[in-house]
């Protein structure tokens, strides 16, 4: 009898088979979607990156893409760069010069490809937060411009917001006198940004969506380039974020957003969670609809945390919708603690974190979350005497140290001399002679030839002892550039740290040690950058522009404006914890998308978290419940809720009220490990009667403790004591800035807020 015949397996089904083994249902089916775009709703820990990296190997692995077709957005660099080390060990192919990266890095490296087309110097300069703050330091200067009346930080977040809707000055509309200076003071920022080659991080995205707006030939170039488009934390997009990523979609292109809009809790920065609703309609076609699949599976916490967390979340009524399960047991209940003082809350943090490093849980893996930075003040304290090790998460970051920004600066110049703001941050830092009154000729005498700084130091026009230090000063620089001109970047930083005179300068003072060692971590940091590189040259390659019919071919830039690029771009990231094991402080904001066994939530008392800002905001307490649910769902073994009788905050003694997020929680998920006796609950005692006037005992409004009522003398306040009866009945107020009154209900004409 013939033997059968073997059946041949090709490499891509193997591969595919073993990228797809681990998945769960849910997950198989996201990753394995057939060509169509997709909203994958993936709730807290339910595996969203596996997903995400997955469905591009898998799509590679299949034939279906190829590294060059796939676009893949994520919201932090460090995401972008462990999507490529993923993908590197799921496939055999090349991932290097794959589209991987932030917004504000996708845009920038599709604007050093077509600097032409949109109107840039190929060696444009990226500014920061600070420099931008710098340049309308001297904008304000040059024109005249009052900062008290017009505030700096006001206008920055003015131009911020502006281009974060697509906004030019021309197309913004201006209702009163001070939104039309703001206007004509963006149109001056423009120019001025335009003059000297510079762009800001919304510049990046605003300049590159107009980009392929004016220009077909490019946006069908990358319509038909890029047929699949993955976006990690959609929910987190903003309004120009989206309608970038809809000019890139064509036709054949699917999109495979993946989010959760429970977890939306960045508005202020204009996250517009609302694109998760719009998604489904604006990207279906009609031979293709939008996919939706849920992610409900957790794999990071126990079941009466995330039933917590299902519980508080359904109080929200703008949600697609979605309840996390977990096949783990449902380990122990949430804790929480009411406190007499912040003192007290503190203490008995310290005292539960003992507890549990005892019982061997390390202290990084130990959260402490609190809704605003002012609250960790007195924790910090406790815990310094207590001698407890913590570290304050997101702290000062490296690129934004003053030495660092120095350094930076003088690389800048070598790069470009024409830029103004590194110009004026190092010309005479370390000290050369080179003072205000100079500072501001030369500024005038550019303004008046329109050109920049440095073009102005050579006109000739600055004589004397002024002239000479400008002289000086401008040998340096070319001298700087000629020597590190056939250097590799880190020797190249190196050499420009040490002689611009940079580590001498705060090697002599006294405490200057800490600025010299992050002198030479920039030294580090330029090494990482070139191995970087070398697995993924997105900060390092561009597009040549001149062939867009065909597939364009990659060219490298000069390392140094690579890497300054790079250290713009990733100023906003956090720095890595350090080695020592501590205790873990954050805002619940720097908390996303992290995770530790134990989670302690503060301060959670009405007017600090839910914020007393939230209830006047459009979806502010909507908003402010997804931050408590993405604080909850830190949580992976134990949660613990505390709130305190009394605090202390911004030089005022506040009296607490319990959030309303507490109540919201079912009571048989709640241990109380202190009871609530001074708070209305309902997992305290029973609650007071309503308190009413006497004259309006039938029909008159019923109040309680912890309502938030208006007084039309004292504000807003919250009631927090009562006492008598009928006629008699009056309650203690504490109002947020008139402090604490008592008031007769029967004249004090409160209102509920």
């Amino acid at each position: 009898m013939d033997a059968a015949p073997a059946i041949r397996v090709s490499p891509a089904v193997l591969m595919s088979s073993t990228l797809l083994d681990p998945l769960n249902p849910e997950q198989l089916a996201a990753v394995t979607l057939p060509q169509a775009s997709a909203l994958i709703l993936a709730g807290a820990g339910s595996g969203k990156t596996r997903v995400l990296t997955t469905r591009i190997a898998w799509l590679m692995a299949t034939g279906q893409a190829t590294p060059r077709s796939v676009l893949a957005v994520t919201f932090t660099n460090k995401a972008a760069r462990e999507m490529l080390l993923r993908l590197s060990a799921l496939t055999p192919l090349d991932t290097r010069g794959m589209w991987v990266g932030t917004f504000h890095g996708l845009c920038n490296r599709m604007l050093r490809a077509h600097h032409r087309e949109a109107k840039l110097p190929p060696l444009f300069q990226i500014l920061d937060t600070q420099d931008q703050l710098s340049l309308i330091k001297r904008l304000y200067k040059a024109h005249g411009i009052d900062d008290t009346r017009y505030p700096m930080r006001q206008l920055q977040w003015f131009i911020a917001a502006a281009k974060e809707e697509g906004r030019r000055p021309s197309m913004v509309e201006a209702s009163d006198d001070f939104t039309r200076a703001e206007v004509e003071h963006y149109a001056l920022y423009e120019a001025m940004c335009q003059r000297e080659g510079v762009v800001d991080f919304a510049e990046l995205l605003l300049r590159s969506y107009e980009l392929l707006t004016d220009s077909e030939s490019l946006r069908e170039h990358y319509r038909q380039r890029f047929s699949h488009i993955l976006v990690d934390e959609f929910q987190d997009t903003n309004t120009l974020q989206y309608r970038w990523l809809r000019l890139l979609t064509g036709p054949d292109t699917t999109v495979f957003a993946v989010g959760d809009d429970d977890q939306s809790i960045y508005a202020f920065r204009g996250a517009k969670v609302a694109n998760m609703q719009r998604f489904e309609r604006d990207f279906a076609t009609v031979a293709r609809p939008v996919k939706l699949i849920r992610l409900e599976r957790n794999y990071r916490s126990h079941g009466h945390i995330l039933d917590a967390a299902n519980a508080l979340i359904r109080h929200n009524q703008a949600r697609l919708g979605k309840e996390l399960w977990t096949s783990e047991a449902k380990g122990e209940p949430v804790r929480a603690f009411v406190a007499a003082t912040d003192a007290d809350e503190a203490d008995f943090v310290i005292d539960a974190v003992r507890g549990h490093a005892a019982d061997g849980v390390p202290l990084d893996e130990i959260a402490l979350l609190y809704r605003s930075n002012a609250q960790s003040r007195v924790f910090e304290h406790a815990l310094f005497s207590a001698g407890i090790p913590y570290r304050v998460h997101g702290g000062m970051r490296f690129f934004e140290r003053v030495e660092v920004k120095h350094a930076l600066a003088y690389l800048r110049l070598v790069a470009a001399v024409d830029d103004d703001g590194a110009f004026l941050r190092v010309v005479n830092f370390p000290s050369r002679g080179i003072g205000a009154r100079t500072q501001e000729q030369v500024q005038q005498l550019a303004q008046q030839r329109g050109t920049s700084l440095w073009q102005a130091t050579t006109s000739g026009a600055l004589t004397g002892k002024a002239g000479a230090a400008l002289a000086t000063f401008r040998q340096l620089v070319e001298r700087l550039r000629g020597d590190t001109q056939a250097l590799p970047l880190p020797a190249a930083v190196e050499h420009v740290i040490h002689a611009s005179g940079l580590v001498a300068h705060y090697a002599a003072e006294k405490d200057g040690q800490d600025r010299v060692d992050n002198l030479a971590e920039l030294v580090t940091a330029a090494e990482a950058f070139v191995r970087e590189a070398e697995f993924a040259p997105d900060a390092a390659s561009m597009v040549t522009p001149d062939s867009l019919a065909a597939a364009p071919a990659e060219a490298p830039v000069a390392a140094l404006p690579a890497f300054l690029a790079h250290a713009a771009l990733e100023a906003g990231d956090t720095q890595a914890a350090p080695d020592k094991a501590a205790l873990q402080l954050m805002t619940v904001h720097a908390a996303k998308g992290l995770e530790f066994h134990t989670v302690f939530i503060t301060g959670l008392e009405e007017g600090l978290f839910p914020h007393e800002n939230s209830v006047s905001a459009a979806d502010g307490l909507e908003e402010e419940r997804r931050l408590m649910y993405v604080a909850i769902t830190r949580a992976r073994r134990r949660l613990y809720l505390t709130l305190a009788q009394q605090r202390m905050l911004h030089g005022q003694l506040r009296y607490g009220v319990p959030s309303r997020f507490v109540d919201e929680l079912p009571p048989e998920l709640v241990q109380w490990l202190a009871p609530p006796r001074a708070f209305a609950t309902a997992s305290g005692p029973a609650a007071p009667p309503p308190l009413r006037a006497g004259r309006a005992a039938t029909q008159g409004p019923s109040w309680r403790i912890g309502q938030s009522v208006r007084h039309a003398k004292f504000g807003v306040g919250v009631i927090i004591d009562a006492d008598g009866q009928g006629h008699d009945a009056r309650v203690q107020v504490n109002f947020r800035d008139a402090g604490v009154k008592w008031l007769a209900l029967d004249y004090a004409k409160l209102e509920a807020a």
